[in-house]
């Protein structure tokens, strides 16, 4: 059962600020995997609390080349249903997040929505008027992002755009290894024991 819509607004509202953030940069990440297997793919405990659409996005290290598991803020884009929107905010730190490395260096990866079948995805980075839309939907998908955009001071926050492989030569990254716990396409709808 979700949630009412005043406490997901005060749940984002926390995310936002900066305490917040800070905690939940620090814990979400072990916390959001083990729930989406403990729920069989349908939740995280980020979506739970929020009502936010949350990717556990496999990339490979950029240094390293090992998989790596994050959940991450996913906003469809309304124009292309096929498309995700993955803000590199950081949670308004002054550094970009490893997994935008990740992409940048190695632009294929997989995904798993909450309650969606896993996706192969090929990742590019917004640039222009792409940028431009893509930064308006994101704000009105999150009102964090401009306390996260102002805490990052002068740094460019990066936008991704994920959209679906369709060469099926293209080989997505293989079962991850995290910054949190590991999840396969198969451990996610997998009660663990």
């Amino acid at each position: 059962m979700p949630l009412p819509h005043a406490i997901r607004r005060l749940n984002i509202a926390l995310a936002a600020s900066g305490p917040g953030s800070w905690l939940f940069s620090r814990i979400l990440h072990h916390i959001d995997p083990r729930v989406f297997r403990w729920t069989q793919g349908k939740a995280t405990l980020t979506s739970l609390l929020t009502g936010l659409p949350i990717i556990l996005l496999t990339t490979t290290g950029r240094k390293s080349g090992q998989p790596r598991t994050v959940p991450l803020l996913a906003i469809q884009d309304p124009q292309h249903p096929q498309r995700w929107i993955l803000v590199a905010s950081n949670w308004g730190q002054s550094k970009n997040p490893g997994w935008y490395y990740n992409l940048k260096a190695h632009p294929e990866a997989t995904g798993i929505i909450a309650g969606g079948a896993p996706l192969r995805l090929r990742a590019t980075e917004a640039t222009g008027q792409d940028y431009d839309r893509f930064w308006q939907l994101a704000q009105r998908t999150y009102p964090g992002f401009p306390r996260y955009r102002e805490r990052a001071g002068s740094r460019h926050i990066p936008i991704m755009v994920l959209e679906p492989l369709l060469d099926a030569s293209a080989q997505p990254p293989s079962a991850p290894a995290t910054v949190g716990p590991a999840v396969t396409p198969e451990e996610a709808t997998t009660p663990q024991k």
